[in-house]
């Protein structure tokens, strides 16, 4: 995933974090646009129209990325991997221009959960970035308490999932980053059985001729955002919804943000500039 991760937990063993990471390494194995034999790799060659069977975590993924794209309508969309690709946020590494408009034809994923088969159109390159690391964070975070470790905090590249408390009886506390831009003071939060995922257009992008380019992209345009969202913070029990409806966010700019997290019922805070915008489940956890 290009990152690091790290695990504080109450009495568990040091052979827990081979666990971790082997359900890290899965996540790669099946979800990874970087690695060629990775199982979406080998959807994304395989032949347009043609249906594939998933493995379970695979399909699962995708179900909530289908999920969290109709409901933001198209805000958050998994097939963008050709146009992420071509501005240089993908496999075939980084650019040092502005790439030509192209059109990549209709994007489509067809997808069955019930027999996790799918499909795509020519058009859909499977990108599930937005969304693969949280999961990581849920399926090693299951994993631990399957084997007794109830307390703990796990940080996978800043996503991150806290589980009961620490030994002295205090929550996980976990301060929530704001942009460098920002004025905006960060807020602590107690992850007691609760996840939280941060989106941000401050880490990555590209920089062309003195013109910053986002690494998020508007599906709607086809072009990297250009609404005044510097990040999103969504708080979610599960770390794979928190991330992908922190990517939707940041998406949509900060008055239309709010309007989905209220409606999705979703602790979020969106900063825009030396502004903050609180959904209306994230003041009720200030209360």
């Amino acid at each position: 995933m290009g990152t690091v991760w790290s695990l504080q937990a109450v009495a568990a063993s040091p052979s827990v974090a081979a666990g971790v990471q082997a359900a890290l390494d899965r996540v790669v194995a099946q979800m990874s646009q970087w690695d060629a034999a990775s199982d979406l790799s080998r959807f994304n060659r395989a032949e347009a129209g043609v249906w594939s069977e998933l493995p379970a975590e695979f399909a699962h993924v995708v179900d909530a990325a289908l999920t969290i794209a109709r409901a933001s309508d198209g805000a958050f969309d998994p097939c963008l991997g050709a146009l992420t690709d071509r501005w240089g946020f993908g496999a075939s590494g980084p650019v040092d221009r502005v790439p030509d408009a192209a059109e990549d034809g209709e994007r489509r994923i067809d997808f069955d959960p019930e027999t996790r088969r799918i499909r795509r159109s020519a058009g859909a390159v499977l990108d599930l970035s937005g969304i693969a690391k949280g999961y990581g964070v849920d399926l090693a975070g299951e994993w631990l308490l399957a084997q007794g470790v109830r307390h703990f905090l796990l940080d996978v590249g800043g996503e991150l999932r806290g589980e009961g408390i620490r030994p002295d009886g205090q929550p996980w506390w976990v301060d929530v980053e704001m942009p460098p831009t920002s004025s905006v003071a960060p807020y602590r939060i107690a992850l007691h059985d609760l996840s939280a995922a941060t989106s941000g257009n401050y880490r990555r992008g590209l920089t062309v001729d003195g013109q910053h380019y986002s690494h998020s992209f508007d599906p709607r345009t086809g072009r990297p955002i250009v609404n005044a969202v510097s990040s999103a913070t969504v708080l979610h029990r599960s770390c794979m919804m928190a991330d992908g409806c922190a990517t939707a966010l940041t998406v949509l700019g900060p008055a239309a943000a709010i309007v989905l997290a209220d409606a999705q019922q979703l602790a979020a805070c969106v900063i825009a500039g030396d502004r903050e915008y609180l959904s209306r489940g994230w003041r009720a956890m200030l209360d």
